[in-house]
């Protein structure tokens, strides 16, 4: 899998993660708790942060990444 494939993947992700807590936010101040969209926006958000989550556990698993600390040095 190419590099740049990779990164946006997980941007991709993180865009619709973001665009469902706004629509959390938006529905909960609109709605005002007549409605289940609140609900199924955050759910929707949850669902798709375990996805990530687990995608990224499978590609260190597969190899396909590799992890590495935060400031390390690569040699």
């Amino acid at each position: 899998m190419n590099e740049s494939l990779k990164i946006l993947l997980v941007v991709a992700f993180l865009i619709v993660i973001l665009w469902n807590l706004g629509a959390g936010l938006y529905y909960m101040l609109v709605d005002k708790g007549q409605s289940k969209r609140t609900v199924n926006a955050l759910t929707r958000r949850i669902v798709l942060s375990v996805a990530l989550i687990l995608l990224v556990i499978l590609a260190i698993y597969m190899g396909w990444i590799t992890p590495h600390g935060v400031g390390s040095n690569p040699h």
